[in-house]
């Protein structure tokens, strides 16, 4: 009940965030022009530093075998999201036309900038690397596999065949180049001087509230009327971010894992959808606003769902 609790108090300070950033676009306090600045100095400045200060100056050991045993669930996490995708599409009877973006939503959570202030909360600044290295697992696949989604969305759309391919050059971006960093500085126990703790501190500080800002933002854009009604959201929301992580805090008891390991786990399964599907449906010329009402309505009912989930942690 307790982590429930803290995760509650939490997620009402994200949601304040959130709020004023609705109100900020509303009020034309922050235009699309702006919007689209912020998001440019959060992805490539303000996160990396998030990533990079929650190593930098803590006095958690770099645990060898804590991380690789964090690496291998990250990579359960995404294979299981993977594997039972096309059953999941089935199940709330998705569209033909609509089932790669579906699994995209169900896949790709919002893991850092919910997870990592949530993950802080619970278990302390030094957990931090846990996040990254989901997040770190989470690139890899998002520009491999996640590629090959919209690439079968699209080819649906325009009767070309899907190519498959892996995105080497987008691989190499600041939030990647910040996770090796931080996992180095980690596992090698790197003393880092004074001053630059609290000159990344800073930054990193900074990502949290601005993140959520431009979600508020995002909210602001869409009509909610449209978000409210989509009943087929309302079941991808209640069977993500619900069933799911439910049934893994279930089997994950058997394993007599680390609590934090376990706990980080579940809560990754039960987060909110995140960002990119919305970025790269863009990109591909796709519908966005099956991915943008995605991101309002999860994100919305995570105050709800995430201490559900947290309790059984």
């Amino acid at each position: 009940m307790q982590n429930s609790f803290i995760i509650f108090q939490k997620l009402l300070v994200l949601f304040g965030f959130m709020f004023i950033g609705y109100l900020s676009y509303k009020k034309e306090w922050i235009t699309d022009h702006t919007e689209s600045q912020l998001s440019g100095l959060v992805l490539n400045i303000f996160n990396p530093a998030l990533i990079i200060s929650g190593v930098v100056g803590s006095s958690e050991n770099g645990n060898w075998t804590m991380v690789l045993i964090n690496l291998l669930l990250a990579v359960i996490l995404f294979a299981i999201l993977i594997f039972i995708s096309p059953l999941f599409v089935r199940i709330l009877r998705i569209p033909k036309n609509e089932r790669n973006i579906y699994s995209m939503m169900l896949i790709f959570s919002n893991l850092g900038f919910m997870g990592i202030p949530i993950i802080e909360e619970l278990y302390g600044k030094g957990a931090i690397i846990y996040v990254v290295l989901y997040s770190f697992v989470y690139s890899i696949i998002f520009y491999s596999y996640g590629i090959y989604l919209f690439e079968k969305e699209k080819a649906l759309q325009t009767g070309e065949k899907a190519k498959i391919k892996f995105e080497w050059k987008k691989m190499i971006n600041p939030g990647i180049a910040a996770s090796l960093i931080a996992m180095v500085i980690f596992l090698f126990q790197i003393k880092v001087p004074a001053p630059a703790v609290s000159f990344v501190d800073y930054l990193g500080n900074s990502c949290i509230p601005l993140s959520m800002i431009l979600t508020g933002v995002s909210v602001a854009k869409l009509p909610l009327i449209e978000v409210f009604k989509d009943k087929k959201m309302y079941f991808f929301t209640f069977l993500k971010m619900l069933v799911i992580p439910i049934i893994a805090a279930v089997l994950i008891r058997n394993f007599h894992l680390d609590p934090v390991l376990s706990g980080i786990m579940v809560l990754m399964f039960g987060m909110p959808n995140g960002s990119m599907a919305v970025m790269m449906s863009i990109d591909y010329g796709l519908d966005s606003s099956i991915c943008s009402r995605g991101i309002v309505l999860t994100t919305l009912l995570s105050i709800i769902t995430l201490p559900i989930v947290a309790y059984l942690i």
